[in-house]
């Protein structure tokens, strides 16, 4: 498995530009809306991947994140 964490770090990369590989296994990984992901998973983690947004908030809760996140992989990996 690729263990991506679903965070708002330094080098994440953003969901839209990241490109999963039909085939290959992932566990997704997100964290709490206020705490995120913890640091020790961060690290561990093969990859960093954040939702693009937009204004002041920073954060979406953890429905609204899986939904995102599930749904650009789905997508991606059904049209590729």
């Amino acid at each position: 498995y690729v263990i991506i964490s679903v965070e708002q770090v330094e080098h994440s990369v953003l969901l839209n530009q990241f490109y999963p590989k039909k085939g290959q296994k992932y566990a997704l990984v997100f964290g709490n809306e206020v705490k995120g992901v913890g640091q020790d998973v961060v690290d561990i983690s093969d990859v960093c991947i954040e939702i693009p947004q937009l204004g002041t908030k920073h954060s979406f809760n953890i429905s609204v994140s899986a939904g995102i996140v599930l749904w650009d992989f789905f997508v991606k990996v059904m049209v590729d």
